[in-house]
């Protein structure tokens, strides 16, 4: 009998989107545990703090019974080793995701041999999807529900001072 398989999907999730929660969702079908690791970038400006964004993904994943939600400090092959995880999942939308993610991939083979990089693509209706649209449309009034999840939706508004209804 094969020894279960746990991957990690590492992103900075601000906030998480509906092409995030696809991406979440097809790896939580191929994975026996996915581990969404919410990165606590320094050098990005957040709208949400790590707290904040590990809170929201938690209610956003609560369906899926094998995901769990944590966030973490520095470089993440040596966070893969602390939790005995082999497997790191990447979303990719274009051509230039693969590029990027295709040199990190490099460099964490590099540092952790032992570490594969499982590259999904995202479906068709999200290619153009990222978290600074879905910002952006949420700060300028727009409506973003067929973008992000009902708890990012409430999160944006409040954040932006539209409390009440999940899309304005």
């Amino acid at each position: 009998m094969s020894q279960p398989i746990t991957a990690i999907y590492p992103g900075s999730f601000d906030p998480v989107t509906n092409g995030h929660l696809d991406i979440i969702e097809r790896a939580a079908r191929t994975f026996d545990q996915l581990v969404i690791a919410v990165g606590r970038n320094s050098g990005k400006s957040a709208l949400f703090t790590p707290d904040e964004r590990v809170e929201i993904l938690r209610e956003c994943v609560s369906v899926w019974p094998n995901v769990s939600v944590t966030s973490f400090d520095g470089l993440l092959v040596k966070f893969v080793h602390e939790l005995g995880i082999r497997v790191v999942v990447r979303g990719l939308r274009a051509v230039s995701d693969f590029e990027f993610e295709f040199q990190i991939a490099l460099a964490n083979r590099q540092m952790a041999p032992d570490v594969e990089t499982f590259f999904l693509m995202t479906s068709g209706e999200f290619l153009y999807l990222s978290s600074s649209i879905v910002k952006e449309i949420a700060r300028l009034g727009g409506d973003i529900s067929a973008l992000a999840p009902e708890p990012v939706q409430r999160a944006l508004n409040a954040r932006f001072g539209r409390e009440g209804a999940a899309s304005p």
